[in-house]
């Protein structure tokens, strides 16, 4: 059986990723999960997974240093998948085959399109891969890219809701939209509704530029979940979503989002 260790400093995203894996390969066995880069390392050389995930950013012994450590440490065969908040890292390495990597927060299709290519390439002949010395370059090259850039931001990854007893973690790649009024915002992702105590203004700040836009002084949207946009009067617009039959409203200040796309 084909074996894999996750590598993640953010406990939530280790087990979601070890879950939507079970789903899409159930013969993929999840041998280990490591808290950081050098725990990655000691329980590759434990274990021996033929696929490691290593999310780019943790503290101490980053993910492409704990790569390198990995590939010196005698996996020169090792299959490495960087989880990467930011695309251009591994945007090298992934184009010339030896490395694939997933951007945060990852969907089940793009995770898909991974486990199809890692399972078309077992059982792969070492030879059939780049070798140690080109790996080993373009671990280098990431190496190089991320010590320039410096931290990377950390954009939130799940929305805390709470009910009586019970947290609601809420993956915010599942939202589609947040409203809010004075002190509560509404919730409203792909499995349902929540109400949180946190305010629109509080929340811009925290998310993916990338994905999330503010389009209203109380509506941010999930771009992805945008259908069309219909220009109203005042230059004003509604935004209309996939597969749901809400409205949302543009105002004048914020109009300019759809301008730049």
């Amino acid at each position: 059986m084909p074996s894999a260790l996750i590598a993640d400093d953010e406990p939530l995203l280790r087990e979601r990723l070890a879950a939507h894996l079970q789903r899409l390969w159930p013969e993929l066995s999840v041998v280990a999960m490591a808290r950081h880069g050098r725990e990655a390392v000691e329980l590759y050389e434990l274990h021996g997974p033929q696929i490691v995930f290593l999310d780019v950013h943790m503290p101490g012994m980053n993910g492409v240093e704990a790569a390198s450590a990995i590939k010196a440490s005698g996996g020169r065969d090792v299959r490495i998948v960087f989880v990467t908040a930011y695309e251009q890292y591994a945007v090298a390495a992934f184009e010339q085959g030896a490395i694939d990597y997933l951007v945060k927060p990852f969907d089940e299709t793009r995770l898909a399109e991974t486990v199809q290519r890692l399972r078309d390439r077992e059982p792969a002949a070492p030879a059939a891969l780049p070798g140690d010395e080109a790996t080993q370059a373009l671990l280098d090259q990431l190496a190089e890219e991320l010590r320039k850039r410096g931290p990377a931001r950390t954009w939130l990854q799940w929305i805390k809701a709470s009910t009586a007893n019970t947290v609601k973690l809420i993956p915010v790649d599942e939202v589609v939209y947040l409203r809010s009024d004075e002190k509560y915002t509404l919730v409203v992702w792909s499995g349902g509704e929540a109400v949180i105590r946190r305010t629109i203004r509080e929340l811009v700040d925290e998310l993916d530029p990338a994905r999330f836009a503010q389009i209203h002084r109380s509506v941010i949207v999930n771009l992805h979940e945008v259908a069309q946009i219909v220009r109203g009067a005042n230059e004003t617009a509604d935004v209309h979503l996939r597969g749901r039959s809400e409205v949302l409203p543009v105002s004048r200040s914020f109009l300019h989002v759809f301008r730049q796309m």
